[in-house]
């Protein structure tokens, strides 16, 4: 099944999962919808199954306890792969992230050649006005510094999480061998440069609104310094 797949990790979605998925812009490749219920304790669950009965594209991959979200993705990206899907994009399921960017983004990994696309809410000039906390703006913006030294790139912002991947990326990062909390998308960030793959960005508009956050931000920046450690002692360099 080549084509597109988009990835939605879920976590005591059920107010919100069903105006993502309905916010999704028609495309003529999307494939599979492929979310990933991971341990809730609401209804997320009942949602999606509701969802399916209507679209034969989605599926749901319903996790008996919460495993963390790098879980979460881990079980959507196997899916994908086992699909045979070429590009796969990660879509939140609290709406921070507008799913009506896709195409743009789709867009720009598709003309750019490139393996893995970050969506950034800093290139977009929007994340204060978009409601991001100043402290993490701040914190997120010296976290970028290190982060660019480190991963020898230029990029604004690598925490948003809206990433979409491409042929190579499904193909050869060892997925399985990252983290299962929110640290998996800069450890796939990290595996994708040492793999010699090519990164890049495309701005995306920010947006907090009421939706509830599971992550912690100082255990989180210790988990992104590690990454980076990590890094330069070579722990990324899997062979294909």
């Amino acid at each position: 099944m080549a084509g597109l797949g988009i990835v939605i990790p879920a976590y005591d979605a059920a107010r919100t999962l069903g105006a993502v998925i309905a916010r999704l812009p028609r495309l003529a490749e999307l494939a599979r919808v492929i979310v990933v219920n991971d341990g809730s304790r609401d209804g997320t669950a009942a949602v999606a199954r509701e969802l399916a009965r209507a679209d034969p594209r989605l599926r749901l991959i319903d996790r008996p306890r919460n495993g963390g979200y790098g879980a979460a993705m881990k079980d959507g990206l196997a899916a994908a792969r086992g699909d045979g899907l070429d590009t796969v994009a990660c879509v939140h399921a609290d709406g921070q992230y507008a799913p009506e960017c896709l195409p743009a983004l789709l867009a720009s990994h598709r003309v750019r050649r490139l393996d893995l696309l970050q969506g950034s809410r800093i290139a977009s000039g929007t994340a204060l006005r978009g409601g991001m906390p100043l402290y993490k703006y701040v914190a997120g913006r010296a976290l970028t510094l290190l982060e660019n030294w480190t991963f020898a790139l230029a990029m604004t912002d690598y925490h948003s999480g809206y990433l979409i991947y491409g042929a190579r990326a499904l193909a050869h990062l060892p997925f399985d061998r990252l983290s299962d909390s929110f640290d998996f998308d800069l450890e796939v960030i990290a595996s994708a440069r040492a793999a010699g793959l090519s990164v890049g960005e495309h701005p995306v508009p920010t947006h907090y609104g009421d939706e509830v956050s599971h992550l912690e931000p100082v255990a989180y920046g210790l988990r992104a310094l590690r990454v980076m450690a990590r890094y330069r002692l070579g722990y990324y360099r899997h062979e294909s």
